[in-house]
């Protein structure tokens, strides 16, 4: 086949594509199949000048017509002996998009969005796509997923669910159109379109016809027809689209979503296709996320062989190119069912809001997913996810992450092309494009430097002082010293520590061994904290190095000079903090005031470090993170019913400084003479406040020494906290199950949630945000106080605080499980976090062990 005729037939619109980018050179090329890796190519120049493009598949050939239009438009001219042939080491290979906001819709849930131009005017733009497609062909992405929670209400029409369109029918026609008009473009450049979508999430109006919510933790017939049909429509419609398949983090149970896999999602895709009249299964991505892989694969695989999978690669940060534990037994399995098997780089909530071109470190990282994992694909999240297209920094107008975070883009495509470039030849090129932004080599020098070593700090400080790898922790705004010191009320995620990082040992451990004299082990605090203190002071330098050889694009070289200030401050504050942790830490043991001393040292200049990254951050960026909702909760929780707050340095600049002064308070105590005690004495009971119920088989009681918790077990409360004591709680029956309590309240009230701390079954568990962020908007995973009651016979009971609205609202605890409602009070009234030390004092489920 040869390119002499474009109008034959036999031209694809891939490779019509191609050649059309090569202008008049397109006459000199010969155009063959071949056999060979996935979207591998070769080019040969033979002894008449004409140009032999050979590929297995018309993608191969399209990425051979766009590398010699690149050496084309450079004046490359081709040499006599020209021969190359290059094969992609990751056969998929493509970002993610997210329908996502900011904000939750008012009367909405996280994840809740429909298609509409007044939410996401860009994806109604032609020009936007044609612009972000061809830059995803330039890195030779070929595949784009897009995010979003239950997007068929907007995509598809069912006759027998009219109540469920999401949109009015002019913006559904628009849907119908983009969707249809994006996937032919994305199809021209070799790019397969992947539509995203979680379980079970219905839309409003389906919910409200049939009186149920829109994010179910088990389904209902008339949910699983309503799912099928709407999948059977869309693949009828869409049949190039491919599917995304995440069965949480709504629906619980690992029996239900087994079932809703096979029977609902993959019967629906199959109706789909029998109503197309396709003979190929479309592929469909089965996430990992929320379930458990290893069970849902093989049922999935018995109805369906055209899988995928997916799982995150560091959690939803970036941490380590030395993944192991669990999370690399997972991909490896996941690996070895023989399909493609996708790692997932996922919100990165330890970046943000900062640039991050440390191509360093993300070619180990795509070392370590195809060794340590076997992985043969890339599903890449942009740096700030849910303000896209916009980056957070603040400059008017907005700037465009793909134009501000092309090096992350880059760099991510080129290592999941080849992991494995040399590394002198790698420099050579990092070096060249950088040239070309800033204008001098010189410049790009230091400016690699600088991106390299800025980006080793966020990635050490949050495997070893972190709570979590996932998004309800933002990095950048610091941490509390009681969550250096007592993690466990946080709720700490083992899986950073066992998995996301080297071996070594959390700050806890590490002084522990300290004053024990045992030997330590892996990375320990002081080696991460000279280690991260090194890199931001040489990315500083490097940056100010090159400040004077900059010719172009000086405000972007400001902006990344800024970036690295930032990094240094932030490791300074992290490095000064865990320092005056490990003091406190000491006092535990020591009971010597002198520890604490030092520790209100570290303290102060902690404080003045985070001052600096507030200055720094007060007018070159909006906030710190894109979500800015209650799924964050470190430092401190990002908001309720929609509103975002704690977003930006300056809102944690007041709690920092509140920090300190009582500190500072204690050891002044102290060194007055005043001794710790427990004296309760002057703590105050909570408002006492009450709620009609609505749902039978429950009651009122008065949380009292004395006073039965439940029904259908005889034990009694022996202790309370004061600030509890003769509240109304509800009573309830300890092995009703998936309880569901409704209330009707006169204004909005703090359900005081007792959870047994216990992993037998028995025991209803804390809702796990790592999988099922919803849950963060209703109850606190933290507890408010420790060790509440003491009850004879049982483990310790924690509180935590479940959020009911004023007026009518349900309290679904979603799984199986006892527990007990020691309280309702207001939720204006102040509940002081504390260990209230009533019976036995144990670890809560999720206590870090050894690194």
């Amino acid at each position: 086949m040869t390119a002499n005729n474009l109008q034959s037939q036999s031209l694809s619109p891939r490779i019509r594509f191609g050649l059309g980018r090569l202008g008049p050179q397109s006459k000199r090329v010969h155009i063959q199949h071949s056999s060979g890796t996935v979207n591998s190519y070769s080019i040969r120049l033979d002894t008449e000048g004409r140009i032999h493009v050979a590929a297995p598949d018309d993608t191969g050939i399209l990425y051979a017509c766009i590398d010699l239009a690149q050496r084309f438009e450079r004046g490359e001219i081709l040499p006599a002996d020209f021969n190359i042939s290059r094969s992609p080491t990751f056969t998929l290979r493509g970002p993610a998009i997210g329908m996502q906001k900011t904000f939750i819709l008012p009367g909405r849930k996280v994840y809740e969005y429909p298609y509409r131009p007044d939410l996401f005017p860009w994806f109604y733009d032609r020009s936007y796509w044609s612009t972000y497609l061809d830059s995803l062909l330039k890195n030779r992405f070929n595949a784009l997923f897009l995010w979003a929670g239950h997007p068929f209400a907007s995509l598809v029409k069912l006759p027998d669910y009219p109540y469920a369109q999401e949109v009015d029918d002019e913006t559904f026609a628009k849907n119908v159109e983009m969707f249809h008009h994006i996937t032919a473009e994305c199809d021209r450049r070799g790019i397969w379109f992947v539509q995203n979508f979680y379980n079970i999430l219905l839309p409003e109006g389906f919910a409200k016809h049939h009186g149920c919510d829109t994010q179910l933790a088990a389904p209902t017939p008339e949910a699983a027809d309503y799912t099928r049909k709407s999948l059977a429509a869309f693949v009828k419609q869409y049949p190039n689209v491919g599917l995304m398949v995440c069965l949480g983090e709504a629906l619980q149970t690992l029996d239900l979503q087994k079932n809703w896999c096979t029977d609902v999602i993959l019967a629906g895709i199959k109706d789909g296709m029998a109503q197309a009249g396709l003979t190929d299964e479309p592929p469909v991505v089965i996430r990992t996320h929320a379930t458990n892989a290893r069970v849902i694969m093989p049922a999935a695989l018995g109805v369906y062989k055209n899988l995928y999978t997916e799982a995150k690669y560091n959690g939803e940060s970036l941490t380590t190119h030395e993944p192991r534990g669990v999370r690399q037994a997972l991909h490896r399995d996941m690996s070895a069912l023989g399909s493609t098997h996708l790692i997932n780089v996922h919100i990165l909530a330890n970046l943000e809001p900062f640039r991050y071109g440390a191509v360093r470190f993300i070619k180990k990282c795509m070392q370590a997913a195809r060794e340590r994992f076997g992985a043969s694909g890339l599903h890449l999240y942009p740096l700030a996810f849910w303000s896209w297209p916009d980056a957070p920094d603040s400059t008017s107008p907005p700037l465009k992450q793909t134009e501000r975070d092309w090096i992350w883009f880059e760099a991510w495509a080129r290592y999941a092309w080849d992991p494995y470039i040399d590394d002198a030849e790698d420099h050579a090129y990092w070096i060249d494009r950088l040239t070309t932004v800033f204008g001098t080599k010189e410049a790009a020098e230091h400016i690699l430097d600088a991106l390299n070593d800025a980006g080793e700090c966020a990635p050490r400080i949050l495997r070893r002082y972190g709570i979590t790898e996932g998004n309800r922790q933002t990095m950048s705004l610091g941490m509390t010293l009681d969550q250096l010191v007592n993690p466990a009320r946080a709720k700490p995620f083992p899986e950073l520590w066992e998995s996301q990082s080297p071996p070594g040992e959390r700050l806890q451990e590490y002084v522990e061994r300290e004053l024990s004299g045992r030997p330590h082990e892996g990375e320990t605090p002081p080696q991460i904290n000279e280690e991260v203190l090194r890199f931001a002071a040489i990315a500083v330098d490097a940056i100010d190095r090159a400040e004077k050889h900059v010719t172009k694009h000086r405000a972007e070289y400001e902006r990344i000079r800024n970036d690295c200030r930032c990094i240094e401050a932030m490791s300074q504050n992290y490095v000064a903090k865990v320092r005056a942790a490990e003091y406190v830490l000491r006092y535990s043991h020591t009971r010597q005031v002198a520890d604490l001393e030092a520790a209100l040292i570290h303290l102060r200049a902690s404080l003045q470090h985070f001052r600096t990254l507030e200055a720094l951050t007060r007018t070159t960026y909006d906030f710190a993170n894109t979500m800015q909702t209650s799924q964050r909760r470190v430092p401190v929780p990002g908001g309720f019913d929609g509103q975002p707050a704690n977003y930006h340095w300056s809102q944690l600049l007041p709690i920092y400084e509140t920090e300190l002064r009582e500190f500072e308070k204690r050891v002044e105590l102290l060194q007055q003479g005043h001794l710790e005690t427990d004296d309760e004495s002057a703590i105050e009971r909570l408002p006492k406040k009450s709620v009609r119920l609505l749902s039978p088989g429950v009651e009122l009681f008065e949380a009292n020494v004395g006073a039965r918790i439940w029904h259908d077990r005889p034990e009694k409360i022996e202790s309370i906290a004061p600030e509890l004591a003769g509240l109304n709680g509800i009573r309830v029956n300890s092995t009703t199950g998936s309880e569901i309590i409704e209330v009707e309240a006169p204004e909005p009230m703090n359900i005081l949630v007792g959870y047994v701390q216990s992993a037998d079954s028995q025991w209803l568990r804390v809702p796990d945000l790592e999988t099922d962020a919803p849950a963060a908007e209703f109850v606190d995973v933290e507890p408010v106080i420790e060790n509440a009651v003491a009850i004879r016979g049982l483990p310790p009971v924690h509180v935590h605080v479940w959020r009911a609205p004023a007026g009518r609202s349900t309290l679904d605890l979603r799984t199986r499980g006892g527990f007990m409602i020691l309280g309702i009070t207001s939720q204006s009234a102040e509940i002081k976090r504390r260990d209230a030390k009533r019976g036995q004092s144990v670890p809560s489920p999720g206590t870090p062990g050894e690194g």
